[in-house]
């Protein structure tokens, strides 16, 4: 199993824009910010657009097309980008329901949901503590 880099993706395409906004640009374009991911431009703009429904970003097409910042770095907390980007539960129950005749197979699902919401409470909590405006001071102060 693979970890997910979405959040982690999404949250370095937004400090990438602040920070080239602060130097004076007005938009930066998917592969730019793709670059400095090292990634394809095709999933930078696949996250932008989920950033965009969430009023995270906007876009601007034609001459000078781009993308920038719709709020403020420190208006943006992980947890608005992790809402953007990973929808849906943290942790997956089976695909199929277990053997309910089985006394395991009966009582796991909500043995793990009760542990699970615990997880994703804790989760949602720190996400909502941390700005991008944190992160991206976090980003400019490690040494080169």
């Amino acid at each position: 199993m693979s970890a997910n880099s979405r959040l982690t993706i999404a949250a370095h395409a937004l400090a990438w824009i602040g920070h080239y906004q602060r130097q004076g640009h007005e938009v930066a374009t998917s592969e730019q910010i793709a670059g400095s991911a090292n990634t394809n431009p095709v999933v930078i703009r696949r996250l932008l657009g989920e950033l965009r429904k969430a009023g995270l970003v906007e876009s601007r097409r034609g001459v000078g097309a781009g993308w920038s910042l719709a709020r403020e770095l420190e208006s943006i907390t992980l947890l608005d980008v992790y809402e953007a980007v990973e929808p849906g539960p943290l942790f997956a129950m089976h695909r199929a329901t277990p053997d309910q005749g089985c006394v395991v197979g009966h009582g796991i699902r909500p043995a793990m949901q009760g542990i699970y919401g615990g997880i994703e409470e804790t989760l949602r909590a720190e996400l909502a503590r941390v700005t991008m405006e944190d992160v991206l001071r976090d980003v400019l102060a490690v040494p080169r």
